[in-house]
């Protein structure tokens, strides 16, 4: 269960960050507004937010998910593959460790984004990604294994449309795991119950378990009907501003 969030609100550079997508260019208004709806979203999950302030120095900043990955007690801060970004790493560390007492770090040579990491039930698949090389995807399993957790690698680098591992999986607590088509197949997923995100929602495999309820993409009533039909609570949110910017759902927020 979580508790707490930590999210940062966006800057009015965010345009000026770094995206793959073809979706023109996002509206700073109205990302503010989407932004406070998931703000919204996640204090009617039962958690206390820690809001930030925008970093006019780093537009990819609201992105808070990729400076740190958060196992039980252990904060382990990223070193992001996308050099403009490393700065962004500093900025929440202080923040972190009002958290934290165990705090470590991924170091050169290895590069991690924390939305390459997808964590199942005290398991952690870490993406290798553009951004997630294996030096750094080794050192984070090490830190993990060192807290009882265990880890595995998933090969993310090639796949059409998919910059992060989460881009393409969200685990949705129960036992049930959603996934584009090219990462259902794998033996890495099997023993989950799959939820087949269909190819024209493929945004909508960036979910996340809050507690007791779903937060999804609004507009994919497809993959809406999948989740409500196992029975799980569901907020859908407009995210067309962060999706313009390669973001989703959780990137949005540190959740312990």
């Amino acid at each position: 269960m979580f508790s707490h969030a930590i999210v940062r609100t966006p800057g009015r550079n965010f345009a000026q960050g770094l995206t793959t997508a073809d979706l023109g260019e996002p509206d700073y208004y109205t990302a503010i507004l989407q932004h406070r709806a998931y703000c919204k979203a996640l204090e009617a999950c039962g958690l206390q937010l820690t809001v930030l302030d925008p970093d006019p120095d780093h537009p990819d900043s609201v992105f808070v998910e990729d400076t740190a990955v958060l196992a039980g007690s252990r904060a382990v801060l990223t070193r992001p593959g996308a050099p403009s970004r490393a700065g962004e790493v500093d900025t929440i560390a202080g923040t972190l460790a009002a958290f934290f007492e165990d705090v470590c770090r991924i170091e050169a040579p290895g590069t991690l984004d924390g939305g390459d990491i997808c964590e199942a039930d005290g398991h952690y698949f870490i993406g290798i990604s553009a951004r997630t090389n294996r030096a750094g995807a080794e050192q984070l399993a090490g830190f993990l294994k060192a807290k009882g957790f265990t880890a595995s690698f998933i090969e993310v680098t090639g796949i059409p449309g998919i910059l992060h591992l989460k881009s393409g999986i969200s685990y949705l607590g129960d036992g049930h795991l959603a996934a584009v088509q090219p990462f259902a197949g794998l033996p890495d997923f099997q023993p989950f119950n799959l939820v087949r995100v269909p190819e024209e929602e493929s945004y909508a495999a960036n979910s996340i378990r809050v507690n007791d309820t779903v937060l999804m993409p609004w507009g994919y009533p497809k993959m809406q009907a999948a989740l409500e039909a196992l029975g799980l609570p569901v907020i859908a949110l407009p995210m067309d501003e962060f999706e313009k910017m390669d973001g989703g759902l959780s990137c949005l927020s540190l959740r312990f």
